[in-house]
């Protein structure tokens, strides 16, 4: 909420505190706007001293625990504040984050629509329940969410730009570039904005937006988190411009800039790569060689058409996705953390049982998710490493590996910006050995596991997809249904992946080497003769 429209409830939060303690804790909270919390812990102290059941400064040394990231201490303080306070709809918005960053999501939301209901009008809580609702991937309740947010405050800038990320990622492309116009208008210069308008299949940029990019990557205050999404976004604009050379300068730049900020070890990468390999020879003897039955795992790099495959199979009704599921990786840390050992380290030790043990924990994390269709789709371009892990823990499911022309995959990844992970993609050398360890890795997975494992060519799909696509549906055990060939979900489909359509992903996805004409041949020495 902006501070000319401050909420009441955010004022007179000292109220009848003595004048001393009145004093400290006002203190405290500006130690806290400076951000310089030893300053403000020392004025709580002293307030909690005069006055041991003041719920505010509970509150706020609660805010400052979750600040430091020990998520338990805040709650336990956000508690007692709440306990003391409990009609305080600030002390439940901040439980409810505290709540949601200690893992518990359901009781979350569930205090969050409390604090909305109790004070209707008090847009931090609409916000935080809006931001909440995206993380967990519900886009239409965020969309709810985040327009009352405006609707209490309009100049609130963030919940403006959440807001058109929703409606993004549900096809509702013209609205999403609509508030991302009237954040610009109000804020020339935000790089977010800029930046999800430059991811918009829709968007087409002018000389204009040109000229305003150019001279906000100018000005000498952006930071440098701004000058990336700007000089991305700034690519996108001349590539509408149709100014080959003077975009790839701008991405050559922008993903120079970012990559300086990163700490990406290829050397090590590819040591880790080595691990793997050595760690599964040959596949691990299963128990029960049916459990996992029906669970498909889909790998691939980024920007290789996985997204499209997911699609493809959750448009078939015995199936559900889970776009970037992380229950595999998560298992693995689980059990990397119990044996003291990183993955893949204790996998020569592992036997039979514990990887049953894992696929049941597995089952057991997608059950509320996979409700009673037969087959689960579990999309996450990192777990191309963990196959070998996968298919011991569950040997009856299958993997599905998405595949992309190595050139174009390579260089649709260069040309993104991404929210988080991938830091090999902003060096085209980097880039290009990231690619090659796949490479390797696939096909000793393919040679291990030639019965359990596709590889899914996006160009082949391209050009047949009708055959394509039931050679996919008969691996994974489904059968032929011909909204697979051409998904098209609705946006409120619980199904869809997103609810972005074919057409979507084909454009998002398309080569765009071509357009670039000889300014990529740095890419095509390094990858040499690779055929695919």
């Amino acid at each position: 909420m902006t501070a000319r429209h401050a909420h009441p409830l955010m004022q007179g939060r000292a109220v009848g505190l003595s004048p001393a303690a009145g004093t400290l804790l006002e203190a405290a909270a500006a130690a806290l706007d400076r951000q310089d919390p030893a300053a403000a812990a020392v004025a709580l102290d002293r307030v909690l001293a005069l006055e041991p059941d003041c719920a505010e400064a509970l509150r706020m040394r609660g805010l400052m625990q979750h600040l430091r990231g020990d998520y338990r201490a805040a709650l336990a303080l956000l508690r007692q504040a709440h306990d003391l306070r409990p009609g305080d709809a600030l002390i439940r918005m901040n439980l409810a984050t505290s709540l949601y960053a200690s893992g518990d999501a359901e009781a979350a939301v569930a205090w969050l629509r409390r604090a909305c209901a109790m004070v209707p009008d008090f847009a931090p809580a609409w916000f935080n329940l809006g931001k909440m609702y995206m993380l967990q991937g519900r886009p239409a309740g965020a969309i709810t969410a985040l327009q009352r947010t405006l609707d209490v405050d309009p100049e609130h800038v963030s919940a403006r730009i959440v807001l058109a990320q929703a409606q993004a990622s549900l096809g509702m492309a013209a609205l999403a570039s609509a508030n991302y116009r009237e954040v610009l208008h109000r804020q020339p210069g935000q790089p977010s904005a800029w930046f999800g308008l430059a991811n918009l299949d829709v968007e087409r940029f002018t000389e204009v937006d040109v000229a305003q990019l150019q001279q906000q990557l100018r000005l000498p205050q952006a930071s440098i988190a701004a000058r990336v999404s700007l000089g991305f976004a700034l690519v996108r604009a001349l590539e509408d411009q149709h100014d080959p050379r003077s975009a790839l300068r701008a991405l050559h730049k922008a993903n120079a800039l970012q990559q300086r900020q990163l700490n990406w070890n290829a050397m090590l990468a590819s040591a880790r790569v080595d691990e793997v390999v050595r760690a599964f020879p040959e596949p691990i003897q299963a128990t029960d060689p049916l459990l996992g039955d029906g669970v498909i795992f889909i790998v691939a790099l980024p920007q290789s058409g996985s997204l499209l495959t997911e699609q493809i199979l959750a448009s078939h009704p015995q199936a559900v996705a889970a776009a970037e599921g992380t229950d595999l990786g998560q298992i693995l840390d689980a059990e990397s953390a119990r044996r003291r050992q990183p993955f893949p380290r204790w996998v020569g030790s592992a036997t039979a049982a514990d990887w049953s043990r894992l696929g049941h924990a597995y089952l057991a994390r997608i059950e509320g998710r996979r409700g009673h269709l037969s087959h689960y789709v579990d999309r996450n371009t990192a777990n191309w490493q963990l196959v070998g892990a996968a298919l011991a823990m569950l040997p009856g499911a299958r993997v599905v590996n998405s595949r992309r022309e190595a050139f174009e995959s390579c260089f649709a990844c260069y040309r993104q910006l991404f929210v988080s992970g991938n830091e090999f993609s902003y060096d085209l050398d980097h880039m290009v050995g990231y690619w090659r360890d796949y490479d390797r890795l696939s096909r000793h997975w393919q040679r291990l596991f030639p019965a359990r494992l596709l590889e899914h060519d996006y160009e082949s799909w391209l050009v047949d997809p009708e055959v394509r696509v039931r050679r996919l549906l008969a691996f994974c055990g489904l059968p032929f249904d011909a909204n697979c060939i051409r998904p098209a979900r609705a946006a409120d489909d619980a199904h869809s992946p997103g609810g972005i359509s074919t057409e979507q992903l084909l454009r998002r996805d398309s080569a765009r080497s071509a357009w670039y004409g000889d300014s990529l041949q740095r890419l095509r020495a390094l990858l040499g003769t690779v055929a695919r």
